[in-house]
Protein backbone atom coordinates (compact mmCIF):
# COMPACT_ATOMS: atom_id res chain seq x y z
CA UNK A 1 0.00 0.00 0.00
CA UNK A 2 1.70 3.57 -0.99
CA UNK A 3 1.46 6.72 1.39
CA UNK A 4 -1.58 8.05 -0.92
CA UNK A 5 -3.32 4.82 -0.42
CA UNK A 6 -3.19 5.00 3.15
CA UNK A 7 -3.98 8.93 2.86
CA UNK A 8 -7.32 8.25 1.06
CA UNK A 9 -8.28 5.36 2.99
CA UNK A 10 -8.09 7.31 5.93
CA UNK A 11 -10.35 9.48 4.74
CA UNK A 12 -13.88 9.10 7.36
CA UNK A 13 -17.12 8.27 5.71
CA UNK A 14 -15.29 9.23 2.22
CA UNK A 15 -17.25 6.95 -1.24
CA UNK A 16 -14.67 4.78 -2.84
CA UNK A 17 -12.23 6.00 -5.09
CA UNK A 18 -14.02 6.33 -8.72
CA UNK A 19 -12.44 5.76 -12.03
CA UNK A 20 -11.78 9.51 -12.35
CA UNK A 21 -10.31 9.88 -9.14
CA UNK A 22 -8.02 6.74 -9.58
CA UNK A 23 -6.30 7.94 -12.94
CA UNK A 24 -6.34 11.14 -11.91
CA UNK A 25 -3.80 10.41 -8.87
CA UNK A 26 -1.75 8.30 -10.74
CA UNK A 27 -1.47 11.09 -13.27
CA UNK A 28 -0.75 13.83 -10.55
CA UNK A 29 1.81 11.37 -8.94
CA UNK A 30 3.88 11.14 -12.37
CA UNK A 31 4.34 14.68 -12.54
CA UNK A 32 4.36 15.89 -9.26
CA UNK A 33 5.01 13.19 -6.81
CA UNK A 34 8.77 14.15 -6.31
CA UNK A 35 7.84 17.97 -5.78
CA UNK A 36 7.93 18.04 -2.10
CA UNK A 37 5.23 20.35 -0.39
CA UNK A 38 3.74 20.58 -3.93
CA UNK A 39 2.57 17.17 -3.67
CA UNK A 40 1.71 17.13 -0.02
CA UNK A 41 -0.71 20.07 -0.57
CA UNK A 42 -2.13 18.09 -3.75
CA UNK A 43 -2.65 15.57 -1.30
CA UNK A 44 -4.34 17.36 1.55
CA UNK A 45 -6.70 19.04 -0.93
CA UNK A 46 -7.84 15.84 -2.38
CA UNK A 47 -8.56 14.53 0.60
CA UNK A 48 -10.27 17.80 1.90
CA UNK A 49 -12.41 17.26 -1.20
CA UNK A 50 -13.42 14.25 -1.21
CA UNK A 51 -14.33 14.93 2.74
CA UNK A 52 -16.46 17.82 1.15
CA UNK A 53 -18.45 16.16 -1.38
CA UNK A 54 -20.86 14.04 0.28
CA UNK A 55 -21.99 17.22 2.61
CA UNK A 56 -22.03 19.47 -0.33
CA UNK A 57 -23.93 16.92 -2.41
CA UNK A 58 -21.55 16.96 -5.46
CA UNK A 59 -20.18 14.25 -7.34
CA UNK A 60 -17.24 13.01 -5.23
CA UNK A 61 -15.15 11.21 -8.20
CA UNK A 62 -14.97 14.61 -10.27
CA UNK A 63 -14.22 16.75 -7.37
CA UNK A 64 -11.82 14.63 -6.04
CA UNK A 65 -10.20 13.60 -9.51
CA UNK A 66 -9.79 17.48 -10.11
CA UNK A 67 -8.21 18.00 -6.85
CA UNK A 68 -5.52 15.66 -7.39
CA UNK A 69 -4.66 17.53 -10.65
CA UNK A 70 -5.32 21.20 -9.58
CA UNK A 71 -1.39 21.90 -9.29
CA UNK A 72 -0.09 20.08 -12.22
CA UNK A 73 0.66 22.54 -14.34
CA UNK A 74 3.80 23.13 -12.16
CA UNK A 75 5.26 20.37 -13.62
CA UNK A 76 7.67 21.34 -15.90
CA UNK A 77 6.53 18.57 -18.77
CA UNK A 78 3.28 20.84 -18.44
CA UNK A 79 4.73 24.05 -18.33
CA UNK A 80 4.06 26.54 -21.93
CA UNK A 81 2.59 29.93 -20.26
CA UNK A 82 4.14 29.48 -17.11
CA UNK A 83 0.60 29.86 -15.34
CA UNK A 84 -0.14 26.63 -14.01
CA UNK A 85 -3.94 26.60 -13.94
CA UNK A 86 -3.98 27.16 -17.86
CA UNK A 87 -0.75 24.40 -18.35
CA UNK A 88 -2.46 21.93 -16.33
CA UNK A 89 -5.87 22.22 -18.27
CA UNK A 90 -4.16 22.63 -21.55
CA UNK A 91 -2.01 19.15 -20.42
CA UNK A 92 -5.10 17.32 -19.82
CA UNK A 93 -6.77 18.33 -23.18
CA UNK A 94 -4.38 17.32 -25.05
CA UNK A 95 -4.35 13.41 -23.29
CA UNK A 96 -8.15 13.72 -23.94
CA UNK A 97 -9.43 14.23 -20.50
CA UNK A 98 -12.89 15.48 -19.95
CA UNK A 99 -13.55 19.10 -20.50
CA UNK A 100 -15.15 19.84 -17.23
CA UNK A 101 -12.58 18.44 -15.09
CA UNK A 102 -10.26 20.57 -17.01
CA UNK A 103 -12.09 23.28 -16.89
CA UNK A 104 -12.17 22.91 -13.23
CA UNK A 105 -8.38 23.10 -13.30
CA UNK A 106 -8.55 26.37 -15.74
CA UNK A 107 -10.12 28.24 -13.27
CA UNK A 108 -9.69 27.00 -9.40
CA UNK A 109 -9.13 29.24 -6.44
CA UNK A 110 -9.68 32.75 -8.60
CA UNK A 111 -7.28 32.07 -11.55
CA UNK A 112 -9.37 34.30 -13.94
CA UNK A 113 -8.36 37.19 -12.28
CA UNK A 114 -4.64 36.46 -12.85
CA UNK A 115 -4.93 35.07 -15.85
CA UNK A 116 -6.93 38.82 -16.93
CA UNK A 117 -3.07 40.55 -15.12
CA UNK A 118 -1.61 38.28 -17.77
CA UNK A 119 -3.27 38.86 -20.75
CA UNK A 120 -4.17 35.15 -20.51
CA UNK A 121 -8.09 35.38 -20.39
CA UNK A 122 -8.91 34.38 -24.67
CA UNK A 123 -6.49 31.58 -24.12
CA UNK A 124 -8.28 30.51 -20.70
CA UNK A 125 -11.74 31.01 -21.79
CA UNK A 126 -11.20 27.94 -24.11
CA UNK A 127 -12.74 26.18 -21.00
CA UNK A 128 -16.15 26.06 -19.47
CA UNK A 129 -15.89 28.17 -16.07
CA UNK A 130 -18.99 26.33 -14.52
CA UNK A 131 -19.30 28.45 -11.22
CA UNK A 132 -20.97 25.61 -9.63
CA UNK A 133 -21.04 24.34 -5.82
CA UNK A 134 -18.43 21.75 -7.24
CA UNK A 135 -16.12 24.51 -8.53
CA UNK A 136 -16.49 26.30 -5.39
CA UNK A 137 -15.96 23.02 -3.34
CA UNK A 138 -12.78 22.34 -5.33
CA UNK A 139 -11.10 26.04 -4.61
CA UNK A 140 -12.53 25.51 -0.83
CA UNK A 141 -10.20 22.49 -0.25
CA UNK A 142 -7.50 24.38 -1.79
CA UNK A 143 -8.00 27.94 0.32
CA UNK A 144 -7.51 25.12 3.11
CA UNK A 145 -5.10 22.96 2.66
CA UNK A 146 -1.34 25.04 3.33
CA UNK A 147 1.59 23.52 1.56
CA UNK A 148 2.83 20.96 3.87
CA UNK A 149 -0.91 19.23 3.21
CA UNK A 150 -2.01 20.52 6.95
CA UNK A 151 -5.38 21.96 6.93
CA UNK A 152 -5.58 25.48 7.59
CA UNK A 153 -7.97 28.54 7.96
CA UNK A 154 -8.86 30.27 4.11
CA UNK A 155 -7.49 33.60 5.73
CA UNK A 156 -4.56 32.13 6.89
CA UNK A 157 -3.77 30.28 3.46
CA UNK A 158 -4.65 33.09 1.52
CA UNK A 159 -2.41 35.09 3.65
CA UNK A 160 0.66 32.78 3.22
CA UNK A 161 -0.19 32.70 -0.72
CA UNK A 162 0.33 36.62 -0.53
CA UNK A 163 3.51 36.49 1.44
CA UNK A 164 5.38 33.74 -0.15
CA UNK A 165 4.56 34.69 -3.52
CA UNK A 166 5.56 38.35 -2.65
CA UNK A 167 4.49 41.91 -3.28
CA UNK A 168 4.99 42.00 -6.65
CA UNK A 169 3.73 38.79 -7.51
CA UNK A 170 0.40 38.45 -9.89
CA UNK A 171 -1.42 37.05 -6.57
CA UNK A 172 -0.70 40.60 -5.25
CA UNK A 173 -1.86 42.41 -8.32
CA UNK A 174 -5.16 40.37 -8.36
CA UNK A 175 -5.66 41.04 -4.30
CA UNK A 176 -8.24 43.93 -4.81
CA UNK A 177 -10.74 41.81 -7.22
CA UNK A 178 -9.66 37.62 -6.12
CA UNK A 179 -9.50 38.29 -2.28
CA UNK A 180 -13.07 39.19 -2.09
CA UNK A 181 -13.74 36.15 -4.69
CA UNK A 182 -11.94 33.85 -2.69
CA UNK A 183 -14.00 34.99 0.63
CA UNK A 184 -16.73 34.50 -1.12
CA UNK A 185 -16.66 31.47 -1.82
CA UNK A 186 -15.58 30.15 1.96
CA UNK A 187 -18.53 31.77 3.25
CA UNK A 188 -20.81 30.01 0.25
CA UNK A 189 -19.38 26.62 1.15
CA UNK A 190 -19.38 27.14 4.79
CA UNK A 191 -22.89 28.23 5.17
CA UNK A 192 -23.84 24.91 2.89
CA UNK A 193 -21.83 22.71 5.53
CA UNK A 194 -23.18 24.22 8.54
CA UNK A 195 -26.82 23.47 7.04
CA UNK A 196 -29.00 21.05 9.06
CA UNK A 197 -28.35 17.46 6.76
CA UNK A 198 -31.46 16.72 4.90
CA UNK A 199 -33.86 14.27 6.52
Amino acid sequence: MTATSVLLSAIPDAAPAGPLTVTARRVAESLIGEMGNRWLHTQGVARRAAELAGPLGVDADLLTAAAWLHDIGYAEATVVTGFHPLDGADHLTRRGWPVRVAGLVAYHSGARFVAAARGLSELLAAYPDERTVLADALTYADQTVGPSGLRVDPAARYAEVLHRHGPCSWNALVDADRGPYLRAIAHRVEHLLALPAAA
